[in-house]
């Protein structure tokens, strides 16, 4: 009979063995794919990854796509000094850093020979290319007018065109070029010249980054290098100027600058901080290596199966990430506690008892985490999988490893045993007059911080740019007339010829609205290269106004009247007209043939929110735009994401009751209130705070369910065993830490998150207590609880 009884046992122990070295190649190979993968780290910093994609319409998704990738490398610098000679000197200073630094290229989009080129291609299409300025004047310019502008050409000093007279009598063609060039532009002294409304001549320079923003080491090239720069020209400049900086590496460079201090502070302050309450209650370095080694392998397989899942992990998840150290090694802690009040019981024994509870843990928190998930929102799917998978890991590395690393002897602590023994000095709930008092200041508490707490679905509270950073994109928007990829046009047809009609519909219609001062203009690709119907008409105003002009200049000078001349047909293409190299700023709005229909993106420019409605409705009844409001839209999914997550928090908390009626019947209660007293007072606590309840608040409210509410059922399953509180104290006290410090992240969602898991967890963890039934008779009491490191001496 023992050896019938020993040979399963020895099965199981060889078969637990080949798992735990099986894991073992699966750690290695995890190992591998870190050195790989951190070699060229690829993280996502772009915040609207973050959001559901408009993957339901191919166009609106190409065309969202297409606006990021245009901005994706550039870098714009604006200086100004005292003259223009020192802004020039400074500007010039400036380059030669950076050029020097090989960390940013510089963009030469105003070369020279470029615009020749151009020049040269555009002008058998001259006829047909007007300005909307221009259009007007010929409609109404009578033959004395047309006269006078022909003969000021003429007699100009400086010709004012870009050919002969005989070629452009009117001198319409330097002026549609100027129209192009941007208002306030010019090139001066080798260096694009803005100028401001007050006068003042900025100098221009763009650059493209070298090389990828993203780095987790903490140095900022990018801005090391704008910093040398900006020392050097402000020397050459003699000593005043100013500078602005704008571009999404530069956002995307600070964000990974403060990534790196946050995981360096949550994940290495998170695991120091489980470290020493390992330490502490144990007083061995065996738990604390075993337990940091369950972690690490936790966060590499995450880190491993997101980039396999996704292609890449997000910057956000990453920091998000780092707080699981606090959460993670609740197995370890739990089974070394149990270990260190049960001495008696071998390592692989007290494994076997524990995995069914290790097991139901597992399953609570990863269910947690997976409710993250639920909402189509890439990066909330991105943290559930992390967050799964780096608990998986840790939960596997410990049931499998560490009952055959643990060979020693558990010691005993001062630390641990004052720890289990404050279970027995805890009060518990009784209808008393304290008892009384003290619900009706925590009502009192719930309801005016509720009635306080505000929601918000702001997208900015994704992000996290320094404020000197966002203040310069503001003031380069506003000098260079930036156009804002919040807010467009989409434009749509059968063909690129109906995309361009309609274009110009609307570019009418837009200019009611610049006239009205709501915007100040837009960036379209028919103003440069307009339909051919637009063409036609253009040529059909031009080439009349053209031969009188020349007819009565000839007449008045004496001359002959020159032969007419047959009209140019040719036309320009779109397709043509894009493959220029100053056409690259138009490049990005031309979509083309998207899922078999034509696209393109009209652009405005300073729009300002007051005015959206207005700008909005001017596309009315024009067929084939769409007004798109990126920024609309985003918070109009956070805020439909947030109420459905309140509404799903609310089935869950009425299933997982349902559940623990089914388990503990009567006694149900006692785990279930404590977790919503606590849920209800952290919510309460940010509306005394002024913190506004958002997406992730709601989030980490689903976590606090499934995290908080195993305390309530660890003390009812296991009532009055001092080392299953040291389990319970341990486990929170990490988990506190952990979402503790995820509350000091610069970006406002992991704040809030952190916040309210920060006064989530440490409020289920004290109430908890105070709902445990009232004390049994000794006989009663179960056997484990004998045996509790209380009563060890």
């Amino acid at each position: 009979m023992t050896e019938a009884a020993a040979s399963p046992a020895s099965a199981g122990s060889r078969a637990w063995r080949w798992l735990a070295w099986a894991w073992l190649l699966v750690v290695l190979a995890l190992g591998l794919q870190q050195v790989v993968f951190w070699r060229a780290p690829a993280i996502d910093t772009d915040i609207m990854a973050l959001l559901p994609g408009a993957t339901e319409d191919a166009r609106l998704a190409a065309a969202n796509q297409r606006l990021a990738e245009a901005v994706t490398g550039d870098v714009v610098v604006l200086l100004y000094a005292r003259d223009w000679p020192s802004t020039h000197a400074a500007a010039k200073a400036f380059s030669t850093v950076v050029i020097a630094s090989k960390t940013l290229r510089v963009v030469g989009a105003d070369d020279a020979d470029a615009l020749s080129k151009a020049v040269a291609f555009h002008a058998p299409h001259r006829q047909g290319l007007l300005t909307p300025t221009q259009r007007e004047w010929l409609r109404s310019a009578t033959p004395d007018a047309i006269t006078d502008m022909a003969m000021a050409r003429l007699y100009s000093p400086v010709g004012g065109g870009l050919g002969r007279w005989q070629d452009d009598p009117l001198g319409l063609w330097p002026a549609w070029w100027q129209a192009r060039a941007g208002q306030g532009m010019q090139l001066r002294d080798g260096v694009v010249a803005v100028r401001d409304a007050s006068g003042r001549d900025w100098a221009l320079l763009r650059f493209q980054s070298a090389q990828p923003a993203f780095r987790l080491d903490g140095d900022a090239p990018l801005q090391t290098t704008l910093d040398a720069a900006s020392r050097d020209a402000r020397k050459a400049a003699g000593g005043s100027l100013e500078v602005l900086r704008g571009g999404v590496p530069l956002h995307a460079e600070a964000a990974a600058s403060r990534a790196a201090f946050e995981v360096n502070t949550i994940g290495l302050g998170s695991l120091f901080a489980v470290l020493l309450l390992v330490w502490l209650a144990f007083r061995s370095l065996r738990p604390i290596a075993l337990v940091g080694a369950s972690l690490l392998v936790g966060l590499a397989a995450a880190i491993a199966v997101t980039s396999w899942t996704f292609g890449q992990v997000h910057l956000i998840t990453l920091v998000f990430g780092a707080s699981l150290a606090g959460v993670a090694e609740d197995y370890g802690i739990h089974y070394f506690a149990c270990r260190q009040g049960h001495p008696e019981v071998p390592p692989r024994s007290m494994m076997r008892r524990l995995l069914p509870a290790l097991a139901l843990a597992l399953l609570t928190s990863v269910l947690a985490y997976m409710a993250l998930g639920i909402a189509p929102f890439p990066g909330l799917r991105q943290m559930a999988v992390f967050a799964t998978t780096a608990l998986t890991a840790t939960f596997i590395t410990a049931v499998l490893w560490f009952p055959w690393l643990d060979t020693g002897t558990p010691r005993h602590s001062r630390f641990a045993a004052c720890i289990a023994g404050s279970l027995a000095h805890w009060p518990r709930l009784r209808p008393n007059l304290v008892g009384g008092a003290l619900a009706l200041v925590v009502v009192c508490f719930i309801g005016g911080g509720l009635q306080r707490l505000q929601t918000s679905d702001d997208l900015r509270g994704l992000q996290a740019s320094p404020p000197e950073l966002l203040r310069d994109e503001i003031a380069i928007g506003k000098l260079l007339g930036l156009p804002s990829p919040a807010q467009y046009f989409l434009v749509e047809g059968e063909d690129a010829q109906v995309v361009l009609r309609a274009e110009e519909r609307l570019t009418t219609a837009l200019q009611q609205q610049v006239d009205a001062g709501r915007l100040q203009g837009w960036r379209a690709v028919s103003d440069s290269l307009p339909s051919l119907q637009r063409q036609q008409a253009d040529r059909d105003l031009v080439i009349p106004a053209e031969a009188l002009a020349r007819t009565r200049v000839a007449a008045m000078l004496g001359e002959p009247s020159p032969a007419a001349t047959a009209a140019a047909v040719a036309s320009l293409q779109v397709e043509e007209g894009l493959r220029q190299p100053l056409s690259a700023p138009l490049r990005p709005l031309w979509l083309g043939d998207v899922d078999g229909r034509h696209a393109s993106i009209v652009m405005l420019q300073g729009l300002k929110p007051a005015h959206l409605v207005a700008v909005a409705v001017a596309a009315n009844g024009i067929e084939g735009v769409r007004w798109i409001d990126r920024t609309s839209t985003f918070s109009t999914l956070l805020h439909h994401y947030r109420l459905q997550m309140g509404w799903l928090l609310l089935a869950g908390y009425i299933a997982v009751g349902l559940a623990l009626l089914a388990r503990f019947r009567r006694n149900a209660w006692r785990a279930w209130v404590p977790t919503v007293l606590a849920a209800l007072l952290s919510l309460a606590a940010l509306g005394w705070l002024g913190v506004p309840l958002q997406l992730f608040g709601v989030l980490a409210q689903l976590l606090l369910l499934g995290l908080g509410v195993d305390y309530g059922i660890f003390l009812l399953e296991h009532e009055g065993d001092g080392a299953s509180w040291l389990a319970v104290c341990l486990g929170a006290a990490s988990t506190l830490l952990a979402f503790g410090l995820l509350s000091l992240s610069a970006t406002p969602a992991l704040h809030g998150f952190g916040l309210t898991l920060l006064f989530g967890i440490g409020l289920v963890w004290l109430l908890s207590p105070f709902f445990r039934p009232h004390a049994r008779p000794p006989a009663s009491a179960p056997a484990i609880a004998k045996a509790s490191i209380i009563e060890t001496p």
